[in-house]
């Protein structure tokens, strides 16, 4: 098992250590609309705690009630490891 001391050299070798957060993001989407607006928001408001966008994805997303899903984003984030 590594000491702290090993770990924490090895930490330092790869200064390019990330985590990621994937959000789900829902809207009812009318015609092919999205408002932007508010995908703007949920980004600067992660944007705030440090996280980028990395990759957008459209995906169908199960609600929690009733059948069938609903079209939405899954918007994955990175940032540096704290």
């Amino acid at each position: 098992m590594p000491s702290n001391t090993q770990e924490s050299s090895a930490a330092m070798s790869n200064p390019y250590t990330y985590e990621y957060k994937v959000v789900t993001f829902r809207e009812s989407l009318i015609g092919d609309a999205l408002d932007s607006n508010k995908l703007e928001k949920v980004l600067n408001k992660h944007a705030e705690d440090g996280w980028a966008l990395k990759a957008i994805t459209s995906a169908d997303v199960k609600g929690r009630i009733g059948p069938g899903a609903v079209e939405g984003l899954l918007l994955t984030l990175e940032r540096p490891r704290r």
